[in-house]
């Protein structure tokens, strides 16, 4: 299959998709599948490949195809600052909004070595259980079902409509929870951890956030039990703190 991956490039899909454990990192909202282990690594790797980047101005996804092979070598993918409620997606009639075709594993080559933009998505949703995050390039393909799911990664997917890539997935994202760079727990994570984490996206995005910033009441009520929970939680220790820094932050911020 080929597909149009951002502003301009083509690439066709391979059997052969990326082995690296996925690393959601919560501070920085990011999702980062590369092989490198740091922000030096990741400078490092760029005058071997070509792709997309965030370039002066520019707020783009990072997807970087080796120059020899032209497959993609790493991705770094960004959760947008707004979320979406399930009530607010219009999907048609005799589907739901996670009505997909299978995903199906692959890898991409690119049809040239060249560099392109490829812009960030636009809204995200997660649903309550935290069984997925979904990252789309606006309300519209929020609510479209999707033509195809490309497994680039482990629990991670391309969202392609119309052939071409409009947004990203990734399944149960409390198990990749970590800080920068890490390593994930190995171990599975707690149900209330993938409970907490869809309450804790909604509090660090827009609409959610602007009203805390606003000090509305009914969001501080939320911020301040998210908070308590994370502080409390004996079991996924590492998971929670992971959340708790970015949540006590928010209210150490706005509180005065």
């Amino acid at each position: 299959m080929r597909i149009t991956v951002g502003d301009t490039m083509t690439a066709e899909t391979t059997d052969t998709p990326l082995a690296f454990t996925p690393r959601f990192g919560f501070s920085d909202l990011e999702l980062v599948v590369a092989g490198y282990a740091d922000p030096a690594g990741r400078e490092r790797q760029l005058p071997d490949t070509f792709g997309s980047m965030q370039w002066l101005w520019s707020e783009d996804e990072h997807l970087r195809f080796d120059r020899g092979s032209r497959e993609l070598c790493s991705l770094t993918l960004f959760v947008p600052p707004e979320s979406v409620p399930p009530e607010s997606v219009a999907v048609p009639q005799g589907h739901t909004a996670h009505d997909d075709p299978p995903t199906r594993p692959g890898g991409l080559r690119a049809d040239e070595a060249r560099d392109f933009a490829m812009p960030q998505t636009g809204v995200f949703h997660c649903d309550p259980g935290g069984t997925e995050l979904r990252c789309l390039r606006d309300v519209e393909a929020l609510g479209r079902k999707v033509d195809a799911r490309l497994g680039i990664a482990p629990d991670v997917a391309l969202l392609v409509q119309d052939g071409a890539v409009i947004g990203w997935s990734l399944r149960d994202p409390a198990r990749y929870l970590t800080d920068g760079f890490a390593e994930p727990p190995p171990t599975p994570p707690a149900p209330a951890t993938r409970l907490l984490l869809a309450e804790c996206l909604e509090l660090v995005s827009s609409p959610l956030v602007d009203e805390v910033m606003d000090k509305d009441a009914a969001a501080w009520r939320r911020l301040r039990a998210a908070e308590q929970a994370l502080r409390e939680q004996q079991d996924d220790r590492d998971r929670a703190e992971v959340l708790h820094r970015v949540i006590s932050r928010l209210v150490e911020d706005y509180e005065a």
